[in-house]
């Protein structure tokens, strides 16, 4: 009895599908090497199995590059060039999307600004406007919160300078009037050496006239020790 034929359809089970598809994979890689060894043909198989396992088979007398330059140059084809004009082409795609969406963006952005300022609100519906309202009014609490905080943050930084500067001018009047009663001191003191050193040459010079006038006896008295020259 001869070898019934194989219905081709899928084969529902995954162990016997393996099995089938790396027998058919063995005997069509074995006819490319027929073909390449009898013919001297030039064979590139590409396959991929169900579990994405990748297997190939070049004819030994040409590179894989080789090959496809080869099929590109006998088609008149581009594969490259396909490819990038491909991705090239979506892209633009993203960028023109992505512009739209930005075009849009700014419309309403400067429309709410419009309004925000008075303008463009005749066309507005009472919640519209009730909304719009709502956050102008939130608004303004955030500038007028942001406003007090500047001016707090500014009055404490002048209130520092300010202190500083006090403490700076009290440092400077202690030191000033530290320096006068140091010079005050000197000053006496000195003045107290003069007066000293004044009488003791005067004395001096009494007694040297009295060693020269014998005749002049000096007398010391009186209440307030007065000093009085006459003659013995």
């Amino acid at each position: 009895m001869g070898r019934g034929k194989i219905e081709i359809k899928r084969i529902e089970n995954a162990t016997n599908r393996q099995v089938t598809y790396s027998k058919r994979r063995n005997g069509i890689f074995k006819k490319a090497q027929e073909l390449t060894v009898l013919c001297d043909a030039k064979v590139s198989l590409i396959m991929f199995s169900s579990t994405g396992k990748f297997h190939e088979f070049i004819s030994p007398n040409i590179s894989t590059k080789a090959f496809f330059d080869l099929y590109q140059k006998t088609t008149g084809t581009d594969l490259w060039i396909s490819h990038y004009e491909l991705y090239a082409l979506f892209v633009c795609q993203k960028m023109q999307e992505n512009y739209r969406r930005l075009k849009e963006i700014n419309k309403k952005l400067r429309r709410e600004i419009r309004q925000r300022m008075g303008g463009d609100v005749d066309d507005l519906n009472i919640k519209e406007l009730q909304a719009l309202e709502a956050k102008m009014d939130s608004s303004l609490v955030a500038i007028r919160d942001r406003k007090y905080h500047v001016i707090k943050t500014q009055t404490d930084t002048h209130k520092k300078k300010v202190r500083n500067l006090e403490e700076r001018h009290a440092n400077l009047v202690f030191d000033l009037e530290t320096k006068l009663d140091q010079q005050d001191g000197i000053v006496e003191s000195e003045g107290y050496y003069n007066e000293a050193a004044n009488g003791a040459s005067n004395l001096h010079a009494l007694r040297l006239y009295q060693i020269h006038h014998p005749n002049l006896v000096l007398h010391h008295g009186g209440r307030f020790g007065s000093n009085d020259l006459r003659l013995a």
